[in-house]
């Protein structure tokens, strides 16, 4: 599939009026088509059906050009798959975008198909690590939210509970940064990780939570007893 397929596939399901409502709301000065999240879903999940990854990866990596809303939502769709074997190109393409983060939906569905290739090579925590000194604030966020599967897990092995506890300090970097973003990716995290390790996250708030913005803080407890 060539990517001016792509677009006019997408601009099949275009909103009336949508456009404009999602550029009022991301404020970003970029081209909006006006497609729901749903359709983009569905067209995405028959790319990944009948091309190989290779071709996936040519049209995601031509979609994420365009600069076009939806068209990025849909490169990192594409991409979004637990099982890729080799990945390294894969994470490398995915990683290649993080510096043009400019607003929390590209960001979490991009970081979507970056978690499946984090969890599939842990070792990629180290080049992830970088993220949180960059000046990009979204950049920064993104090493919170890609690492959310490590608050997830019911029965960790010690080496996911390194990888824990190195987030939590990632996070606890992050605390004086008074971003809302920024404030409610800590909270995003230890919110889901009190669900699993609700020790970690009452230590982490015992010393940290003093200097959260309040809503941050209180998100973060939210399902603490």
């Amino acid at each position: 599939m060539q990517v001016a397929e792509a677009l006019a596939a997408l601009e099949q399901h275009i909103e009336p009026g949508r456009a404009e409502g999602s550029a009022a709301y991301h404020k970003v000065d970029r081209p909006y088509l006006g497609v729901t999240n749903p359709s983009i879903n569905d067209l995405t999940k028959t790319w990944r059906q009948t091309q190989s990854v290779e071709d996936r990866m040519r049209l995601a990596d031509e979609l994420w050009q365009t600069n076009i809303y939806e068209a990025r939502l849909a490169a990192a769709k594409l991409l979004t798959q637990a099982r890729i074997r080799p990945d390294d190109a894969v994470w490398a393409l995915i990683t290649s975008w993080v510096p043009d983060f400019d607003c929390w939906a590209i960001a979490d569905h991009v970081c979507m198909a970056g978690m499946k290739r984090l969890v599939a090579d842990p070792t990629r925590i180290d080049e992830v690590e970088g993220w949180t000194t960059s000046e990009l604030k979204w950049t920064r966020r993104a090493a919170l939210v890609i690492t959310l599967p490590w608050t997830k897990q019911n029965n960790p092995k010690p080496e996911d509970l390194a990888i824990r506890d190195r987030v939590l300090d990632w996070a606890a970097g992050y605390v004086p940064d008074r971003d809302w973003f920024i404030q409610k990716a800590i909270a995003w995290w230890l919110r889901d990780l009190s669900k699993h390790d609700p020790d970690r996250t009452r230590a982490f708030l015992a010393e940290h939570g003093a200097a959260m913005k309040p809503f941050a803080r209180k998100e973060a407890g939210k399902y603490l007893p």
